[in-house]
């Protein structure tokens, strides 16, 4: 029985049973263990960590030891339907190159990220003088993945400037309870976002 994360069940709901699907930063492989055996897709990931890809290999996946910012120029164009980034954007190097990337290879773009722009967050920086932790950003500064930074309002803006479409914005919350609300309201209230984009 698979029980997926809310936030990763809101991801799932976006795919069509029977797709081509790349999962880049799969970690242990449980969102694309249920599409596979759930949705009857064609999965594939990427994953940089040994240990998340020895995970995804144990559950029987297809999943390649790689790194977003670099090995993603080796597939072809259009050789997924939909490629999945789930909240890994902040954590790249290069975050702007790792977009175009996903939707040279893919139809689709499923983004996810955390919401650097949320009250709390804002509040913890304000009253404490300390980067936050909170249910969504549940690590210190020293030992997060992040490396950028990046609000639901900045998300828009580099879409924005990389000439993609936006098809379906969800913000929601830490437990996955979506918020119906546009971009600005939702960067003050949403712990997380997800995009699905088109060229």
């Amino acid at each position: 029985m698979h029980n997926l994360r809310p936030d990763l069940k809101l991801i799932a709901d976006l795919i069509e049973p029977g797709s081509r699907v790349l999962d880049v930063g799969c970690g242990d492989g449980e969102l694309l263990d249920y599409l596979v055996h759930k949705q009857n897709v064609d999965g594939r990931g990427i994953e940089l960590s040994q240990q998340g890809v020895n995970d995804c290999v144990a559950k029987g996946l297809f999943v390649i030891q790689g790194d977003a910012d670099n090995d993603l120029k080796e597939y072809p164009d259009a050789s997924f339907d939909y490629v999945i980034l789930s909240k890994t954007l902040q954590a790249v190097h290069r975050p702007q190159l790792v977009l175009s990337e996903l939707l040279r290879i893919g139809k689709h773009a499923v983004v996810t990220i955390p919401n650097f722009g949320q009250w709390r967050v804002r509040m913890s920086l304000v009253t404490r003088g300390r980067m936050p932790v909170t249910k969504a950003l549940d690590k210190t500064w020293y030992n997060t993945d992040n490396i950028h930074f990046c609000t639901i309002l900045d998300l828009f803006d580099l879409i924005d400037e990389l000439g993609l479409n936006v098809r379906e914005f969800v913000p929601h919350t830490a437990a996955g309870k979506r918020l119906n609300y546009g971009p600005t309201r939702a960067n003050w209230s949403a712990d997380q976002a997800l995009f699905l984009l088109e060229k």
